[in-house]
């Protein structure tokens, strides 16, 4: 077995155990996500990565692990401004506190396996037609522009088709039955809210891989480096939300830097043939675009509040 399938084999035996020990270990029982455990579980996600990135740098060596980091803070960046739109989801729904973790979880195991497919498609096609990148390119501009543009993150469920669909095909419980997805009551079948809202987090999420796989794929075309920095960064998405769901006003300037982001990156797979980037000044443009961005918003909350006022 080569080097490269082995290491795709045991990251995948390495993502299913961790997720088989969270899921039937951690939060066997539902129940509310405190700050202290989704701070822990998000420091952990983290350092994993991290740990992961050094492993990537003596196997394959600096390069490379520049483009993980890269890939990995851009994919995490863009998941944090994503739990914006996951609270009001949660939100719009009523979901009670105990139940949001196993949307999550379920929620993010599916974004897995769609991810994954992302990647191997839009390698695969840019490979076979190199000027696709040009339409990557052109679409992650449009789409950092849109941020900038951004007022406020609102949803509508009732608009989404694969929900209006889903709705349509399966009768739905008016409450959400101990956490279950599906129940029986009699000989019908009834899908539970909690479905409905997995539903609709899976849905967004596909909408969100649209921007995040070709963010990537402008930094790096290795389909291991896309896929390890996008499943660790998805991976810390549970937790983060917990840790964060309080604090989202605190960033409230992030969409600015992350459509800024998106622009540079978009700008560097459309010159990616006229002008070399390298590594390490695409991620020193990610981190401080990152932290003038989280730094501006924590700084204007501070004001709207009063803090360091007389």
């Amino acid at each position: 077995m080569s080097e490269q399938v082995l290491a795709w084999v045991l990251f995948n035996v390495f993502v299913v155990g961790v997720l088989v020990i969270d899921a039937f270990v951690f939060h066997r029982k539902a129940h509310e996500i405190k700050m202290r455990e989704a701070v822990l579980g998000s420091a952990i996600w983290v350092g994993l990565a991290f740990l992961f990135n050094i492993w990537i740098y003596f196997w394959k060596g600096k390069e490379p692990a520049l483009q993980f980091l890269a890939g990995y803070l851009v994919e995490q960046s863009l998941s944090v401004d994503n739990l914006f739109v996951f609270l009001l989801i949660f939100s719009y729904f009523k979901v009670p506190h105990q139940y949001q973790h196993k949307v999550l979880f379920w929620g993010i195991l599916g974004a897995q396996v769609m991810r994954a497919l992302f990647i191997v498609c839009g390698v695969a096609i840019i490979n076979q037609f190199h000027w696709v990148i040009y339409i990557f390119g052109v679409f992650l501009i449009i789409s950092g522009v849109k941020l900038f543009a951004e007022k406020g993150k609102e949803i509508h469920p009732e608009k989404n088709i694969v929900l209006r669909l889903f709705r349509k095909m399966m009768p739905v419980t008016t409450d959400f039955e101990n956490g279950r997805f599906l129940v029986r009551k009699g000989s019908v079948l009834y899908a539970t809210p909690l479905l409905v809202v997995l539903v609709v987090v899976e849905t967004t999420d596909l909408i969100f891989a649209v921007d995040s796989i070709p963010a990537i794929l402008a930094i790096t075309k290795d389909p291991f480096i896309v896929y390890t920095s996008n499943i660790f960064a998805i991976l810390g998405l549970r937790a983060m939300y917990f840790a964060l769901a309080g604090l989202m006003k605190l960033f409230e300037y992030l969409h600015y830097g992350l459509g800024a982001i998106l622009i540079f990156v978009g700008l560097k797979m459309l010159s990616e043939e006229f002008v070399h980037v390298p590594i390490w000044a695409t991620l020193g443009f990610i981190v401080v675009t990152l932290i003038v961005s989280v730094s501006v918003s924590v700084i204007k909350a501070k004001g709207k509040n009063g803090i360091g006022k007389s």
